[in-house]
């Protein structure tokens, strides 16, 4: 994965294929759903951590490479 809308196009599948609603995922990565929607879309500009957070309650693991 190279961008942000790639990472949260992911984190939008993921979360839909564990049956989550946004403001659920939310909610268990301590995050707002105004944060989550910026995530998913790849718009905004959300912190890492929120981004790391969203992924982690997913199972999900976000690697850079060089």
């Amino acid at each position: 994965m190279n961008s942000l809308s790639e990472i949260g196009f992911a984190i939008q599948q993921s979360r839909k294929e564990s049956g989550l609603t946004q403001e659920q995922l939310a909610e268990l990565a301590d995050i707002s759903e105004r944060t989550l929607r910026a995530i998913e879309t790849g718009g905004g500009n959300p912190s890492i951590t929120a981004v790391l957070s969203a992924a982690a309650v997913l199972g999900l693991k976000i690697v850079v490479e060089k």
